[in-house]
């Protein structure tokens, strides 16, 4: 691979380790930081520990920034870095009470409280109305609160670590002009399926202790119960505002088949990572005789010498994002 540029920096002193073939960097769209896996050649002069930062460059672009979490040594004095980028921080747990929040300004606050470098936080604009959340994960917290805010938006975001910045983009505007079809992947593993987060009839309940009773929400599609028979979501609202709305949204999220497609060793773009979309066209698939978007879920890019290949897992609707 032409000008790999991995830095390491422990205090004040910056270290350029003779890198071992295999670099991989990996990516998912959902409550896991990103990570990047190295092996070095242990010398006299390489002194480094847990928690010094790493960056990585490839022809001048920037690929990953974050921190030593692991070390692992072989009797061939090989060490073996796992590093981590911010993301790895929202593992922490916290007990937390927020009021009139968006989800972009509970990032905001969640950063400020734990020392962490923003980059663009998109306004996702729904306002929520009041949350406790006990002994919870960072990241949990803020993916509730894009849940809740998807639910009523019916928009999707995504978190990432840009190279040392916490980023939060609208998935719409992650879409990369991209195609992968038969001639840019080695193989491919296609599913559909309505046996995980596939409803078709949504059912809500609010215990209005104001007026003593339970209020109910509910919303389906019969065309879809007919085929596959009854698939419920059941849910209690804390807040009764906005039921119906709520219940309609959700229908429209997850009244189809979930579409799952990976493709082993395609070619590598930096570009893609967890939450962008691609377009895909496999002539084997008949859905796919034209182009579609599919959300890449998780990528695995693998470095080697004059070698870039990814490993994705990427999933759409009927392959409409």
């Amino acid at each position: 691979m032409d000008n790999i540029e991995l830095i390491i920096r422990n205090g004040q002193t910056l270290y350029y380790p003779c890198v071992e073939e295999g670099i991989t960097w990996e990516t998912e769209r959902k409550s896991s930081p990103g990570k990047l896996t190295f092996n070095v050649v242990a010398d006299s002069t390489l002194k480094i520990e847990e928690g010094n930062a790493v960056r990585f460059k490839i022809n001048g672009t920037n690929v990953f920034y974050g921190f030593i979490f692991t070390i692992a040594r072989n009797k061939d004095n090989v060490l073996k870095i796992t590093a981590y980028d911010q993301l790895r921080y929202l593992k922490n747990k916290d007990t937390i009470v927020y009021t009139n929040k968006t989800a972009s300004e509970l990032i905001k606050m969640l950063a400020e409280d734990f020392k962490l470098n923003l980059g663009t936080i998109e306004d996702t604009k729904y306002v929520i109305e009041s949350r406790i959340e006990d002994n919870s994960a960072l990241f949990d917290m803020i993916e509730i609160a894009l849940l809740i805010t998807t639910q009523y938006e019916k928009k999707i975001y995504v978190l990432y670590d840009d190279f040392g910045k916490l980023t939060l983009k609208n998935i719409e505007s992650m879409k990369l002009p991209l195609l992968y079809d038969d001639d840019t992947a080695e193989d491919f593993d296609y599913t559909s399926s309505i046996d995980n987060n596939t409803y078709n009839q949504i059912k809500l309940s609010f215990e209005n202790k104001d007026e003593g009773k339970r209020d109910i929400y509910m919303t389906k599609d019969s065309s879809n119960i007919n085929k596959w028979g009854v698939l419920q979501f059941y849910d209690k609202l804390n807040i009764e505002s906005m039921g119906q709305s709520k219940a309609d949204g959700l229908l429209s999220l997850y009244n189809k088949p979930s579409k799952t497609l990976s493709l082993k060793n395609a070619l590598g773009d930096l570009r893609v990572r967890a939450g962008t979309s691609i377009l895909i066209k496999l002539d084997q698939l008949d859905e796919t005789n034209v182009r579609k978007y599919m959300v890449v879920e998780k990528a695995k890019h693998t470095f080697k010498e004059n070698e870039h290949l990814m490993d994705l897992t990427l999933r759409g609707g009927v392959f409409n994002v």
